[in-house]
């Protein structure tokens, strides 16, 4: 049972190491600000998610799995906060609604 549940980390970490590896692509490849913080954030929410899960695999402790759960939903939670701030100083405090 051990050696499944460590061939399921090393897949959930290296799939999560992938996206952060995708994101960072994004980052440098597209053209504007808003795409590489749409590409960046995305793909960093995911690969976080998966590496949670990788971990939540080698917790011994049953208190660690929604403790990391935790700290996964308030990264969520951080970066989009942060992401809307840096959109929105990106386009120089104009506001992205349409008004009818």
């Amino acid at each position: 049972m051990s050696l499944v549940l460590n061939a399921l980390t090393f897949l959930a970490v290296a799939a999560g190491g992938f996206f952060f590896l995708a994101g960072t692509v994004g980052l440098l490849r597209f053209p504007d600000a808003l795409s590489r913080l749409h590409a960046l954030t995305k793909a960093d929410n995911l690969g976080l998610g998966l590496i949670v899960l990788g971990l939540m695999f080698q917790t011994g402790d049953p208190f660690a799995a929604p403790k990391l759960v935790a700290v996964w939903l308030l990264t969520l939670l951080a970066g989009g906060t942060v992401t809307q701030l840096i959109a929105r100083a990106a386009l120089g405090g104009r506001s992205t609604r349409v008004t009818t």
